[in-house]
């Protein structure tokens, strides 16, 4: 049975920062996903934006962890080489009622920490964003906030950490826990059995299932509750910024937020559904989000769409641990104080991805805390370097790159300009990809207007070739989702 010092259930953004941080340490740590690839389940499908943290209840575990996150992101991005960018965000009010809402908002945030907060006049709005319903009566503007590209993040995460020594368990469930004396000694796969000291709870959607089985919070339940969203095409609108309709008891209400990748997204809805997979589209949610987005700006035109999707929140019931604090839905980062060697992070939805540095330091604490000997490497390399996007080189660096290899000069996706020689990298890279779903999140390859329609078959040939299978085991997402039946010749003749 294979041993490590921690395992850490879900390769989402909170995992795999959780994995990174604790890699600087002499532990041996194992993180297990049930999917093919890191960031498949919430991030992979979100607003992927960094909050400053005005909109969080005061007292609660979900506005510290957002504030203390939002000041981490600097830094993480240097070390990590992503694309991260502080273009502020505006909450855009509409009618007097709305506009004094703004100050309540200024001074929650205000409570929370969150610097620079300013309210502006009609004028100062209109002026900044031109396009805004004429009716603004003003907006609440936050410096702070940013826009990342969660997966990209996710993906940098995981291989700085596996570089400093974790290890990634692709295609693996959690089955159930291995405990004696209400300790845990290890768990149980679908792979196997692992032996462990302890087990971080970072399942996403599935959190609230892991604590039950290790008959821990049976009251804490979390509801799934989908996101859709709408990507314009940059052609036809761009926003240089994020802007917010004032929030309801819904959430943060559907808003309109430039992209690291130059387009313009408008979402989300918000809808508690039963399932923990349903991730449709539907039209009542396209209908939604077209009558609210034209509030805002009135021009705004579903037409201008290439794609849609939706994405999963893990809206959890969990209660606010400050005595202070009437509130419901709260984070819980936690060592569960009933069964030895476990923790928990649980009900991590917006802002997740904020606050995801501060969750992954917070379990570092925990971990001291409860008495894990954490000793410092005495070699650990904070960085690790995006490998090249052909699109953003200059033509000199574009000749130099091709030079070195040819590949670099062939073009597969025409839309954002993906080369052979970038999917074929992602391809042998640390964490390596595997589906086109993994190329295209890594690469932006069939994330323009053709959708894929161009270059779909062209990457199933490269993943065939440079992984030596056959075109009919080269799937989109897993096992399950595979392109290809079978050649043509061969259905006509029975096989």
């Amino acid at each position: 049975m294979d041993s490590y010092d921690v395992v850490i259930i879900g390769a989402g953004v909170v995992g795999c920062l959780t994995a990174r941080f604790l890699s600087r340490y002499q532990l041996r740590i194992l993180v297990i996903e049930k999917e093919s690839d890191v960031g498949a389940g919430t991030s992979s499908a979100n607003s992927a934006l960094i909050h400053a943290g005005y909109d969080p209840v005061p007292g609660t575990l979900k506005a510290a962890m957002n504030v203390r996150g939002n000041s981490m992101w600097d830094d993480l991005a240097g070390e990590l080489d992503f694309d991260f960018e502080r273009c502020g965000d505006y909450v855009a009010a509409i009618g007097d009622e709305e506009f004094q809402k703004l100050f309540v908002l200024k001074k929650q945030g205000e409570q929370n920490g969150v610097p620079g907060l300013k309210i502006l006049s009609p004028d100062e709005i209109r002026k900044r964003i031109p396009n805004i319903n004429h009716d603004v009566s003003g907006a609440l503007y936050a410096p702070t906030a940013g826009i990342c590209d969660t997966f990209a993040v996710t993906i940098a995460a995981a291989e700085n950490a596996q570089a400093n020594g974790v290890v990634f368990k692709f295609n693996t469930c959690f089955e159930s826990f291995l405990m004696e004396n209400h300790q845990i000694f290890g768990i149980r796969t679908d792979q196997g059995d692992i032996c462990c000291k302890w087990v971080i709870n970072a399942a996403g959607l599935y959190a609230d299932e892991v604590m039950h089985m290790a008959g821990s919070h049976p009251e804490f339940q979390i509801h799934p509750r989908r996101g859709e969203y709408c990507v314009f095409d940059p052609a036809c609108f761009q926003l240089d910024t994020v802007l917010f309709p004032v929030p309801s008891e819904k959430g943060k209400g559907v808003l309109f937020f430039k992209t690291t990748h130059g387009n313009t997204i408008v979402g989300p809805t918000s809808e508690f559904i039963d399932s923990k997979d349903d991730k449709a589209v539907s039209i009542q949610g396209l209908q939604y989000l077209e009558e609210q987005m034209k509030k805002i700006i009135p021009a705004a035109d579903l037409r201008w769409t290439i794609a849609s999707f939706a994405g999963l929140r893990a809206s959890g019931n969990a209660v606010c641990k400050n005595r202070d604090v009437d509130y419901t839905g709260d984070f819980i980062v936690e060592a569960d104080d009933s069964i030895k060697g476990l923790i928990h992070c649980a009900g991590i939805e917006s802002p997740g991805l904020t606050a995801s540095p501060a969750i992954a330091e917070r379990v570092l604490q925990l971990l001291r805390d409860s008495g894990l000997v954490m000793i410092e490497k005495p070699v650990w390399n904070p960085f690790r370097k995006r490998r090249p996007c052909f699109r953003r080189l200059t033509n000199e660096e574009r000749n130099q790159l091709i030079a070195k290899d040819p590949r670099y000069g062939r073009i597969v996706c025409r839309c954002e300009m993906v080369t052979e020689g970038e999917i074929v990298a992602e391809i042998h890279a640390p964490i390596a990809a595997r589906t086109y779903d993994s190329i295209k999140r890594r690469t932006w390859c069939g994330t323009g207007r053709c959708q894929g329609g161009f270059d779909l078959i062209r990457v199933v040939d490269i993943l065939a070739r440079e992984l030596n299978l056959s075109l009919e085991k080269i799937n989109k997402k897993g096992v399950g989702s595979e392109f290809i039946v079978s050649e043509t010749k061969n259905q006509g003749s029975g096989k």
